[in-house]
């Protein structure tokens, strides 16, 4: 592992060469009003994990095209009528699922409500998933970046960030949460999901986006190797005559282009020698970001970027958006030095 990005100054100031579709605001505001109005009331079920000192509920909500989506609901137990409490939706890397309840205990014990989406047709590596993507589609590469890629109605993303976005209407009906002090969050695909949720859904108390997919994806899909990214390469490798749709398709997507329209605050993460991710396309969304951002930079680490490192960054800040506790926010990187 080694760092081959562009060069540090450079990163700190890189934007996508992509450019936004004219109609990327009325086709998402259509996909959103399509699936809300499919909505039906969420089920919830308690589940006994054995813990003291929180409580978990399996969800189910209404998500694209009315779709079942599976989620835990974790609540701090100490706190049970205390009234609405501030909450965190999650969502999750690729390949991954909801997992177990007791995989997932941070925010909870943080004093938050944790809602975790599980994700469509996922959750087959490593962790576990309990949610089928019954959507059909087109020839595609193996994995889910090309499922439908040719057209955004079609595409999987589409349905996947849907789904995200019906999460925070849930959780804003939940009587635990106070719907006013919602943040949301997620590390690679989960983090690109909480860039595009960023900037669909208004009123969020913050976003934690940590070494973000779905990024800048002209850049993405030309020095990326290895997957998901590569996905799309290989597809087009094949289907030689779809570069463009499949880049009008991705343009629906980009995270780039959500982050212009969110207006919550942000703290990205991202680290510099990460082939997955690379640097530039996680500052693409960065510094597209329309609202306050701070992002914390991680010099000498691949795709795993901060982690614990970054949730103690993340849980101070995070507390004081909420106003729960008196905390000193997360220290900001100092952006003349690279390392984190």
């Amino acid at each position: 592992m080694a760092y081959s990005d562009l060069p540090l100054d450079e990163l700190r100031t890189h934007t996508t060469s992509g450019t936004a579709p004219s109609d990327f605001t009325r086709r998402w505001d259509a996909a959103l009003a399509d699936a809300r109005v499919r909505a039906t009331p969420t089920e919830r079920r308690r589940v006994d994990t054995g813990l003291a000192t929180i409580t978990t509920d399996d969800v189910s909500f209404t998500g694209h095209a009315g779709d079942p989506i599976r989620a835990w609901l974790q609540c701090p137990a100490d706190t049970v009528g205390d009234g609405p409490l501030p909450c965190i939706v999650e969502y999750v890397g690729y390949g991954g699922g909801r997992g177990l309840p007791i995989e997932r205990l941070l925010w909870a014990s943080a004093g938050f409500v944790h809602l975790v989406m599980d994700t469509r047709g996922q959750g087959s590596n490593v962790v576990v998933g309990d949610t089928p993507d019954p959507a059909g589609s087109g020839p595609a590469y193996a994995g889910v970046m090309t499922r439908g890629i040719e057209d955004f109605d079609s595409y999987y993303y589409r349905r996947l960030i849907t789904d995200a976005v019906r999460a925070v209407d849930v959780a804003r009906e939940l009587p635990e949460v106070d719907p006013d002090r919602i943040l949301v969050t997620g590390t690679s695909q989960g983090g690109g999901l909480a860039i595009a949720v960023g900037g669909l859904v208004d009123g969020l108390l913050g976003v934690m986006p940590d070494v973000p997919f779905l990024c800048d994806f002209p850049r993405a899909t030309w020095i990326v190797e290895r997957p998901p990214y590569n996905e799309i390469t290989h597809y087009l490798a094949a289907h030689r005559d779809s570069a463009d749709r499949v880049a009008q398709t991705l343009a629906y997507i980009d995270g780039a282009h959500h982050a212009a329209r969110a207006t919550a605050p942000a703290l990205f993460s991202v680290a510099l020698m990460d082939p997955t991710c690379p640097p530039s396309t996680v500052y693409a969304a960065c510094n597209a970001w329309a609202g306050p951002k701070e992002i914390v930079e991680y010099s000498h680490n691949g795709h795993e970027g901060g982690a614990a490192f970054q949730h103690q960054r993340q849980i101070p800040w995070a507390l004081r958006l909420a106003g729960t506790r008196s905390e000193r926010p997360a220290r900001a990187m100092d952006s003349s030095r690279p390392g984190a």
